[in-house]
């Protein structure tokens, strides 16, 4: 029996959410429990363990974990050596910084010689010195909005996904200094049995990665208007033709790229195509 690939996520939050749904995409099941710190898979050699998010990267460094998903933000904070396998593509958000509503701001200049507040004071060093802009960072660990209207600090540098929160707390972003989004992060030395089960996990991750930007198309395309509507067809081989009942029509399978999809159907709508059937991608395995 393979000795077990360990994967450290997040044990709450939306990141853990989206990391569990998506080890499931992969075909891979194990059993959900709130209250245990360990899950093993049931059908393929895998040892999940729930940690903080942010002892992730410190955990796979030392060997605890053999791989984890990460909020980039936080892997690029805390300076580990440690190897980017694969961007998942989910938990997209931005380091940004914001000052209150009522105060003017007119470029990272003025925030010289004030106090941000934040938990990423590597991150945020790092952007202020490539600005040239010298100013007291003051780090606290959770509850970064609330820093200026407690006195704490002139402006904070936290995360933001829909800006909600900063607005909520009287609070405008200014500057975005990072952005980020779930990575898988590795030991660079993985044994070669380990690294053998991360290569097949990570066949089957690229396979459901695939499959969400891609839409399976079905429709009826009169004999005539075929040629024209595959060259309309993007990025794929030779789509599948099946002549209908009808005489003159046939069907036709494809797959369409999600960020191509609307403006692809528009111009295969306008050159004959006709009752448009959309299929979500479980898989897609090239």
């Amino acid at each position: 029996m393979d000795t077990p690939l360990s994967l450290a996520i997040q044990k709450s939050g939306r990141l853990s959410e989206r990391s569990l749904a998506f080890i499931e995409a992969c075909g891979i099941s194990f059993s959900r429990n709130k209250t245990r710190l360990k899950s093993t898979a049931h059908n393929f050699p895998l040892e999940i363990l729930f940690l903080r998010d942010d002892d992730i990267p410190k955990y796979v460094a030392d060997g605890v974990a053999d791989i984890g998903i990460v909020g980039e933000n936080v892997f690029a904070e805390k300076g580990e050596a440690l190897t980017i396998v694969e961007r998942m593509g989910f938990s997209k958000c931005r380091l940004s910084l914001a000052v209150p509503q009522n105060v003017s701001y007119h470029g990272v200049g003025d925030l010289a010689g004030k106090k941000i507040a934040t938990s990423y004071p590597n991150l945020l060093s790092q952007y202020l010195s490539r600005q040239g802009v010298q100013a007291e960072i003051h780090e606290i660990s959770g509850s970064v909005e609330i820093a200026p209207s407690i006195g704490l600090a002139d402006a904070v540098c936290d995360i933001v996904s829909s800006g909600s929160t900063l607005l909520s707390n009287g609070l405008r972003e200014v500057e975005t200094i990072f952005r980020s989004e779930a990575i898988l992060v590795s030991t660079p030395d993985l044994p070669a049995a380990k690294q053998e089960i991360l290569d097949r996990l990570l066949f089957r991750i690229r396979a459901a990665l695939r499959a969400e930007s891609y839409k399976y198309v079905v429709m009826n395309v009169p004999n005539a208007a075929i040629e024209n509507v595959v060259s309309l067809i993007p990025g794929m081989k030779s789509p599948t033709v099946t002549p209908l009942a009808e005489t003159g029509w046939s069907s036709l399978h494809s797959v369409l790229q999600e960020d191509d999809f609307w403006e692809v159907i528009e111009k295969l709508r306008a050159a004959g195509a006709q009752g448009i059937l959309v299929i979500p991608v479980e898989k897609m395995i090239l």
